[in-house]
């Protein structure tokens, strides 16, 4: 079969043209994906190069950071050279300036002690001008004599040496006189040291001060809940009874009471010992109790005052200035117990009175009763010496012995020795070491000052000033104090203690008006 040279011209034409489509799309495809990987390498070397820049950054920023950080550290190297050499520099300057400042004063005070030299010379110079002067004139008058005596007799020389004579007797007299008197002062003071010294070294006494708490021992443990009561209600109604701060802590078998005032403290102390051995205790039988030991107390002032009265050996005293002697025994003052400082003061001056001749019973009832107003001084206006002095007059004693009390602080004029005396013994007795103590005085103060400010206003029944002074508790009449007038009254005592007390810290002011309805059943 032959094929048409036509057709075969087309189908050669047309295998070629297969071929070549076939070859182009096997280069198009394979450019494809040359450009694709040329692509992506271009973008992994772009990486790379934004990778290596942030590296090389990082590393150039650390580089220049510990740089800096060393270029710091010299710095601060160099300025602390820098300082400590200013700082020598400084220590030698003020060196220098001190031993500038030493000169100076030496040389003020060189010229000083040549102006004062200068001075003294000049003086002197003075005074042996003054001298030559007199001496001058002195013989001036010697000549004159001696030619006046030349032409007298015998007689009126003898006379006008008589005269002269008798002139010098008497100012040579008169000066013994004053050396001589000088001497008998030193030998009275010489005397008076002795007899001092004797008087101290026969009354050396043992004291010590009184303390503001007291200690009262339970039969148990068991005993300090009873003490307490229900929600505390016991320990409300003692305090508010007696006054007094009831602590109980985790000490075993004791509880502590605590006050500024003894007296006080000890009518407690007497009455929780009696509800303790009683066993009742509830806010009824605690106000019954603590009014009874309160009265009670009276009669002991008595015995304490009578035996006081006793060791001094002194008679015929008020029995009202004996109950007063007894309250001495629960004063103080600057920490010393007053009824044992005037025991003490009174026998000071019994032995002071006998080394100089004088009534020994006169000068230890004088030395007794001298603090004899610290009993009375905060009821009454005026020193204790003051009011002492008018309590001993009222009750029968000698003007010797009220002289003695009013004159012992120098405020009245002493009119006897034996005022004298009482001085004496009192600063004796008050200044033994160890006798006083200012601290617990002028707390003490401090807590009677806070119930005074409180008790001198209008409504106000009594006042207690408890927990060492930080708080004031204070009753009111509820007949004259309503509710609202109660917060105004607490704000006004708050405002005159910050003007007219000295304290630490705060104080609490609490005031309490209770009212009570009592009916009886029959």
């Amino acid at each position: 079969m032959t094929i048409n040279p036509i057709i075969a011209l087309i189908i050669g034409v047309a295998a070629g043209f297969g071929i070549a489509l076939i070859i182009y799309l096997i280069k198009r495809n394979t450019t494809f994906k040359l450009i694709s990987q040329s692509t992506k390498i271009a973008e992994d070397l772009e990486r790379n190069a934004k990778m290596e820049a942030e590296s090389a950054k990082k590393a150039a920023l650390l580089e220049a950071q510990e740089e800096w950080i060393k270029q710091k550290r010299l710095l601060d190297e160099e300025v602390k050279e820098r300082q400590k050499e200013l700082r020598l520099q400084e220590k030698k300057y003020n060196e220098r300036l001190s031993s500038l400042d030493k000169r100076l004063d030496s040389l003020d005070k060189k010229e000083n002690t040549l102006a004062e030299q200068e001075k003294k010379l000049k003086s002197k110079e003075e005074e042996l001008l003054n001298k030559k002067t007199e001496y001058e004139a002195i013989l001036t008058a010697q000549k004159n004599k001696l030619a006046e005596i030349a032409g007298l007799s015998r007689e009126e020389a003898i006379a006008r040496l008589r005269e002269e004579l008798i002139a010098q007797a008497r100012q040579v007299a008169a000066n013994d006189a004053r050396l001589t008197i000088e001497q008998i002062k030193l030998d009275a003071s010489r005397k008076a040291a002795e007899i001092l010294s004797t008087a101290i070294q026969r009354m050396a006494v043992d004291h010590v001060s009184e303390s503001t708490v007291s200690v009262v021992s339970l039969p148990s443990d068991e005993m300090k809940g009873r003490i307490i009561g229900r929600e505390g209600r016991n320990i409300r109604t003692f305090e508010k009874a007696s006054g007094v701060d009831l602590i109980i802590d985790d000490t075993p078998e004791a509880v502590v009471l605590s006050c500024f005032d003894p007296v006080r403290r000890e009518i407690a102390r007497l009455a929780l010992e009696k509800l303790i051995a009683d066993g009742r205790i509830h806010p009824g039988r605690i106000e019954e109790v603590v009014a009874k030991t309160a009265k009670e107390m009276d009669e002991n002032l008595i015995k304490i005052g009578e035996k006081a009265v006793l060791d001094t050996n002194i008679h015929n005293i008020s029995p009202n200035l004996i109950k007063v002697l007894g309250r001495l025994h629960y004063r103080t003052s600057y920490g010393q117990n007053v009824l044992e400082h005037s025991i003490e003061s009174a026998w000071i001056c019994g032995i002071l009175a006998a080394e100089l001749g004088l009534d020994q019973e006169i000068a230890r009832r004088a030395g007794l009763l001298h603090d004899i107003g610290k009993a009375v001084d905060h009821e009454f206006d005026g020193s204790h010496a003051i009011i002492g002095a008018n309590l001993a007059r009222k009750n029968g004693e000698g003007k010797i012995i009220v002289n003695a009390i009013e004159a012992h602080h120098e405020e009245v004029e002493a009119n006897s020795v034996y005022a004298a005396l009482t001085q004496a013994s009192d600063a004796i007795s008050g200044a033994r070491p160890g006798a006083r103590r200012e601290m617990l005085e002028t707390y003490m103060q401090r807590l009677t000052k806070l119930e005074e400010i409180a008790n001198s206003v209008d409504g106000v029944n009594k006042s207690y000033a408890i927990q060492a002074g930080r708080e004031l508790r204070i009753i009111v009449e509820p007949q004259l104090i309503d509710e609202n007038q109660t917060a105004l009254l607490a704000t006004e005592i708050a405002s005159t203690i910050e003007k007219q007390v000295q304290y630490p810290g705060q104080i609490k002011v609490t005031v309490i008006r209770e009212t009570r309805q009592i009916a009886m059943a029959k």
